[in-house]
């Protein structure tokens, strides 16, 4: 039976590598341990592994560890009984509860607090668990799949990381190569991106020049899959002409793969105030966009602008635009922009 691969973009050979060991791993219910840096699509990998399992029908339970602070996470993957500690007003369930029968992943696992390593490695070979403030034994039947963008066996001669742990866990590891190994699978996933973000924000359709196609594949791409999506999506905002040209990308691509940035040709009408021109009717029937659209448009240019122009601080970035950083945070989320 094919592999259901959804959401998963690419047919480089380092990424039908992963795909062999995903095919052999996934009917099983071996502990899969997931690397790789981050961005580069973890999640997605792991879910496929569900996909592909016998219990593809089950709960598919998610949580991120280094997202939840260490004092709450116990209670978050063991759940808790009434009383248990302030605010406990109720008996709750925790993760691996719910994921019973099905799987649960274990996001960056390497952030986890050694003091809960030791209940991870009791529900991992006993298949048990013991809820915050409780006095019985819960048996669960749940596949653990872990990742990390750490080196868990540099966390483990650093006493960050339980060795017992890291060995129960990386019974099948599975890595997923960094953007800058999959060769062309950087222009699937940008003109797949490019075109979902034209699509959703009503823009024509963009393609990407011979020459931007080569930058992209000389560029590193430190932030992985979810730099490129962020940027792909800054293209079908940004982006003037129905190409994306080298002068369209930013600087920090040119010093990366050792090239002289290019100039942008700026449109002779200045952006001065006694220059300035209101956009018009035509102007937004030329872009084929509704009123609302045309001016959310403009309005995600403006921030995004403003937020190349203050390097990512968003701080400064509210201020170019005279809003508040709540607000800022507020109109980038609604875009995907962060």
């Amino acid at each position: 039976m094919a592999l259901n691969l959804d959401g998963i973009i690419g047919d480089s050979p380092a990424l039908a590598e992963v795909f062999k060991v995903l095919e052999k791993v996934a009917p099983t219910d071996s502990t899969v341990l997931v690397t790789g840096e981050s961005g580069t699509g973890k999640e997605l990998l792991v879910r496929a592994l569900h996909q592909n399992s016998v219990r593809h029908d089950k709960a598919f339970v998610p949580i991120n560890c280094g997202a939840i602070p260490k004092e709450l996470l116990e209670s978050e993957l063991f759940g808790h009984e009434k009383g248990a500690f302030t605010h406990a007003v109720r008996s709750r369930p925790g993760r691996f509860e719910l994921a019973d029968g099905g799987t649960i992943f274990l996001d960056e696992i390497g952030e986890m607090d050694l003091s809960l390593q030791v209940k991870i490695l009791r529900a991992l070979q006993e298949k048990e668990i013991e809820r915050v403030g409780g006095t019985t034994i819960k048996k669960v039947d749940v596949r653990v799949v872990a990742a990390t963008n750490r080196d868990l066996e540099d966390e483990v001669r650093a006493g960050r990381f339980r060795e017992d742990l890291f060995y129960r866990l990386n019974v099948i590891p599975l890595h997923l190569p960094p953007l800058r190994e999959r060769g062309n699978d950087i222009l699937l996933l940008a003109d797949h991106f490019l075109n979902g973000h034209c699509c959703s924000k009503a823009r024509k359709k963009l393609t990407v020049s011979e020459k931007a196609k080569e930058m992209f594949l000389t560029y590193s791409w430190p932030g992985n899959v979810r730099e490129l999506e962020n940027f792909m999506e800054r293209m079908s905002i940004l982006c003037d002409s129905e190409e994306v040209q080298p002068e369209d990308l930013p600087e920090k691509i040119f010093h990366d793969i050792g090239e002289k940035p290019l100039k942008k040709v700026v449109e002779t009408i200045p952006m001065r105030p006694a220059g300035f021109h209101w956009p018009t009717l035509k102007d937004m029937g030329d872009k084929e966009l509704r009123l609302k659209e045309f001016l959310e448009a403009i309005e995600g240019r403006l921030l995004a602008e403003a937020l190349e122009k203050a390097d990512g601080v968003k701080n400064k970035a509210a201020e170019l635009v005279g809003i508040k950083r709540t607000t800022l945070i507020e109109k980038l989320k609604k875009r995907g922009l962060l």
